[in-house]
């Protein structure tokens, strides 16, 4: 529940919501928000607006960081939780952004115990509990042409979903309505698909990516969720299904009427 205090201080945030002529610019940028009514595009202005009340985005290795770019963040890191609410994202306060690819860190052990130190170039990260990391160059709007179902943005608000229990591992605190058992014979069996595809040699219809870990496999799930609903549903349908009873969304439902919207009345 959340705090009289803090209530008051989101009911005077909404007060300040992102300019309506920018809210629009925004829209127009992200084909993955075209399916949503108007009463969730309003719910996803709210979100947004509080969003970046309550984060601090701070630029890295030199970046600028403008208004545009982080309503154009919030927008699509709010659509994971457009029907969830904002206590989705409590426990962490920054997202960093760098220029391009980052270099990070890592100690690793192998199987007798040895460390290797390993450095690797990223366009995303997410911190237990800490930051979340984005490259703006893989980000930005010309990134969004490079790929069906591709959303660093949405992969890593992903993640953070995921350690809301905990270190990441695939499984996000789920709601009493989902099973539990369910949920992990459908992942399970999708997952070890995809790994057997590859050790294989066959092309994957989804990101090769997620099979490098289950945590992986439910963050690029989600990309592919939210960016190629269709994609998602032709190739794993039970996943597919488990994630819109997870967001509380079904992306193919909402296209295909606002399809049918559009379609010319008959005369």
């Amino acid at each position: 529940m959340l705090s009289r205090l803090r209530r008051y201080w989101r009911w005077s945030s909404q007060r300040r919501r992102i300019a309506p002529e920018l809210w629009q610019r925004t829209l127009a940028q992200l084909p993955l928000l075209a399916a949503l009514g108007p009463d969730e595009q309003a719910r996803l202005h709210e979100l947004a607006s509080l969003l970046l009340r309550e984060k601090a985005f701070v630029g890295a290795g030199g970046l600028q960081i403008d208004d545009a770019m982080r309503v154009y963040i919030a927008a699509q890191a709010c659509l994971l939780i457009l029907n969830l609410g904002l206590d989705y994202y409590d426990g962490w306060h920054e997202i960093i952004l760098y220029p391009d690819t980052f270099v990070v860190h890592h100690e690793e052990y192998d199987e007798a115990g040895v460390v290797h130190e390993t450095r690797r170039a990223l366009e995303g990260e997410s911190w237990e509990r800490g930051p979340l990391v984005l490259s703006w160059n893989d980000v930005c709007p010309q990134a969004l042409t490079q790929g069906e179902g591709a959303n660093v943005i949405v992969h890593e608000f992903a993640h953070k979903l995921d350690m809301l229990n905990g270190a990441a591992n695939g499984m996000p605190p789920l709601h009493a309505d989902m099973s539990r058992e369910a949920w992990t014979e459908v992942f399970t069996e999708a997952y070890e698909t995809m790994c057997q595809q590859l050790d294989s040699g066959e092309a994957t219809e989804l990101d090769a990516y997620a099979a490098q870990h289950p945590a992986e496999f439910f963050a690029v799930m989600s990309e592919a969720f939210f960016a190629a609903p269709r994609r998602l549903y032709r190739t794993f349908p039970a996943v597919y299904r488990q994630l819109s009873l997870f967001y509380r969304q079904d992306p193919l439902a909402a296209g295909a009427q606002t399809a049918s919207d559009r379609r010319p009345t008959a005369p």
